[in-house]
């Protein structure tokens, strides 16, 4: 799933109000402002080439400027707010399904120096969180050093979380077996459903009939597939994290607009 270098009409203006306009008083001597869409067609050319900012093709804006509108919206987490609203008309929709999810981790080697970068046995690097619905579309995706374990991720990942209803199943592989998280979640009203570590010394809580739901797992890492299509995940080269997690929501925001 390759999101496409050019918005069409329908999805820009689906998404338009979010992005704000560059302000230049009239009159004032210089460059004319440069429209959002122009600047996010250019960013979304970075996101599936994978190509250094400089390399920007001429006929896209200058690439300063769309590296400084780019880290603008980072910070102001105008991508973050146009993944809320797309997920949240999609489930008023009836489009998805919250009450089964799906939790699982990817890692994203870090070639350069920058924030929030872990070292692990594989190399420095991060992970890339995600919790998606029964039909494999993203609720919350997040970065983060990867030299935590996912245990201790799932409450920070739920920060990301876009839509109000949580989930009543959260189903995840061995890393999530954790009696701790499991009663964290309960208080949520979510059932964490994982296959239990070989090296579980405590009871057995798992039931067997519950944990069939496992094999359709394959819907999370079905939407890792789709968002490594963006050569710019593979490796994260960014300083800023803050920077990184753009680029992963508006991939994201790529795979929910496809459903409009």
């Amino acid at each position: 799933m390759i999101i496409v270098l050019r918005l069409s009409d329908h999805h820009w203006e689906r998404i338009r109000e979010h992005f704000p306009e560059e302000y230049i008083p009239e009159g004032r001597a210089g460059r004319k402002p440069i429209p959002a869409r122009k600047v996010l067609e250019a960013v979304l050319w970075i996101l599936n080439t994978g190509a250094q900012w400089h390399m920007l093709p001429q006929c896209y804006p200058n690439y300063k400027t769309v590296h400084r509108r780019f880290q603008q919206w980072c910070r102001s987490e105008v991508l973050r707010s146009v993944m809320t609203d797309l997920a949240n008309t999609l489930r008023d929709e009836g489009a998805l399904d919250e009450a089964e999810c799906f939790i699982d981790a990817t890692f994203a080697s870090a070639k350069g120096g920058g924030d929030e970068i872990g070292p692990t046995k594989r190399g420095k690097g991060v992970k890339i969180m995600a919790i998606v619905e029964r039909h494999g579309l993203p609720l919350a995706v997040s970065t983060h050093a990867a030299n935590h374990h996912e245990v201790t991720l799932v409450q920070l990942c739920f920060d990301f979380y876009m839509i109000e209803a949580k989930p009543e199943n959260l189903i995840g592989d061995r890393a999530y077996d954790s009696d701790k998280l499991d009663e964290e979640l309960h208080q949520d009203g979510i059932e964490m459903i994982s296959p239990h570590r070989r090296n579980r010394k405590k009871p057995k809580t798992q039931d067997g009939r519950r944990l069939r739901r496992y094999e359709r797992r394959w819907m999370v890492e079905r939407f890792f597939a789709w968002i490594q299509w963006q050569r710019r995940l593979l490796v994260r080269w960014e300083y800023y994290a803050e920077n990184f997690l753009g680029f992963v929501q508006l991939a994201t925001i790529g795979i929910l607009l496809r459903q409009f």
